[in-house]
């Protein structure tokens, strides 16, 4: 299946299920709200970083035909050189990747990863002992393995677990290049092939998520000119990701929903769900403080209980208070199908209730000429049909609340920062390597920005997106096209949570090298 014809562009396409939309009105959608690209989003699990989710991203492996590739993320805000006890999993949690794949908003396929600690020895205070040049090199004191298991479910309730995956070294924290020489190294080593086809990783990872989020200080304090930093820029997370034949996720019919969830065990030894992120960024803009932990340990099933967040939302009101901007009337009925539905003719499955999760439609093989704003640019392999690595989810919601579906002539809105600060890769897990500890932060100096990939290249293609100079890649920042900007506010957020109001950002300055 190819891009969408230049008669049925991407707008095209979602402007006609948002007729369909308006028209029908909400009645029955409530549910809704729940979308996040969780950075410290809510009071409880801000103080619990190992078990924060940060972002999902689903898609169809563009270098693997027939499968799909699920990554998620934990533990936000790793600083690379944060030791001498450097980053993990917990190991009193179950990381999880939840699959629906017929619609009815319940959980059928779960993904868990369970970790378990190892030290080599107890009488020292390092982390690596010596140079690491294996996983499984004396010198790495402390590591960690994992094991994953397959968790089928027929309406929500278990009928079968099986371990698919035992005993398997996890990626550790990239201390620095006198303790790994070659990370690139010990990356490869911790991906390892599944028994019914695929691939599985754990491990340290760059922070796929790219955007400017100084919009919690009083969006930018009405100061637009400060818009285009990129907050999450030299930092790392702990990823989980996936690769499986896409049959196995979609048995019947290739539409399939996407969320992971943390649990946590208690103290008698039960477990229970502290974080749940399907979408990006709903639960930490558009939740109101008292149901942002409620948020976190419910079930996508359950949204009803979220939907009036979504119908009168707070974040417009706040944009007009300090940018003058009026905000859109309520109730919000016209951003209920990317969201919560899917888009008919898409990626809407058959007889769906709505729920927020990632959305992704199987059967659409890659583009071969990606787009960073996905199905708006007309490429229907992207966001928010699933989620790539190098999709801009910021700019393209932004876009959307202010009525591209409807048709309204906007002009191009963005954070101004468009790309990812380290290269994707180009086979799985396809994550960027994690910032090393070498890679200091100081006093008035930033992180080295080279893109992983770009030293003695000029030119780097990451994975989804079109080709960017390492300058751009570094800067994140688009060096084309005018940054009129919502003050970053968040992605998905704003634009599930049902609109903020635009407003114009002056035209920002590439920096210089």
């Amino acid at each position: 299946m190819s891009r969408f014809a230049a008669t049925r562009s991407g707008v095209a396409v979602l402007l006609a299920a948002s007729g369909v939309l308006v028209a029908g009105g909400v009645a029955g959608l409530a549910p809704g709200h729940a979308v996040a690209s969780s950075h410290r989003e809510a009071p409880l699990i801000s103080g619990q970083p190992q078990y924060d989710n940060t972002d999902v991203y689903a898609f169809v492996s563009p270098d693997k035909k027939g499968t799909t590739t699920l990554v998620a993320n934990w533990l936000p805000f790793e600083d690379p050189a944060g030791g001498p006890n450097f980053y993990k999993f917990a190991t009193d949690a179950r990381y999880d990747i939840n699959i629906d794949n017929n619609g009815d908003a319940q959980t059928d396929l779960t993904y868990r990863w369970t970790f378990k600690d190892h030290y080599r020895s107890k009488n020292t205070f390092l982390y690596n002992t010596g140079p690491v040049n294996s996983l499984r090199d004396p010198n790495l004191n402390f590591f960690q393995t994992y094991n994953l298991s397959l968790i089928k479910r027929v309406h929500g309730t278990t009928v079968s677990t099986r371990r698919i995956a035992s005993n398997v070294p996890v990626a550790p924290s990239n201390v620095g290049k006198a303790s790994m020489p070659n990370y690139a190294t010990l990356r490869a080593q911790a991906v390892r092939p599944l028994a019914r086809g695929g691939q599985v990783f754990a491990g340290q990872a760059d922070d796929s998520f790219f955007l400017d989020l100084r919009v919690f200080d009083l969006l930018y304090g009405g100061n637009l000119s400060e818009v285009g930093n990129d907050t999450l820029h030299g930092y790392n997370v702990q990823t989980v990701a996936l690769q499986v034949p896409s049959k196995q996720l979609a048995p019947k019919q290739p539409i399939i929903g996407i969320w992971s969830d943390t649990q946590r065990r208690t103290a008698t030894g039960w477990y229970t769900q502290v974080s749940r992120l399907g979408m990006p960024l709903v639960n930490e803009v558009v939740i109101a403080l008292k149901d942002k932990d409620r948020f976190n340990a419910s079930k996508p099933r359950n949204d009803a209980q979220f939907g009036k967040y979504v119908t009168n939302p707070e974040l417009p009101k706040l944009i007009q208070s300090i940018y003058k901007i009026p905000a859109p009337a309520t109730p919000r009925k016209d951003l209920v199908q990317v969201f919560l539905t899917g888009v008919p003719g898409l990626n809407q499955p058959p007889n769906v209730r709505p729920a927020e999760m990632i959305r992704l439609n199987t059967s659409i093989p890659p583009s071969i000429d990606p787009q960073r704003l996905g199905v708006l640019a007309g490429d229907k392999a992207g966001f928010p049909n699933g989620r790539r690595l190098a999709d801009d989810v910021i700019d393209a919601s932004l876009q959307v609340v202010e009525g591209k579906l409807l048709g309204a002539k906007i002009p191009a809105l963005g954070d101004a920062v468009n790309a990812n600060d380290k290269a994707f890769g180009t086979a799985f897990p396809y994550v960027a390597l994690p910032w090393s500890g070498s890679q200091v932060k100081g006093s008035g100096s930033a992180t080295s920005t080279t893109a992983a990939g770009a030293v003695g290249n000029p030119r780097v293609t990451p994975l989804n997106g079109g080709a960017v100079t390492a300058k751009e890649m570094s800067s994140k920042t688009s060096s084309s096209s005018p940054a009129l900007a919502m003050a970053g506010i968040g992605l998905g957020a704003l634009f599930l949570g049902g609109g903020a109001g635009w407003w114009l950002m002056r035209r920002r300055r590439q920096p210089s090298a």
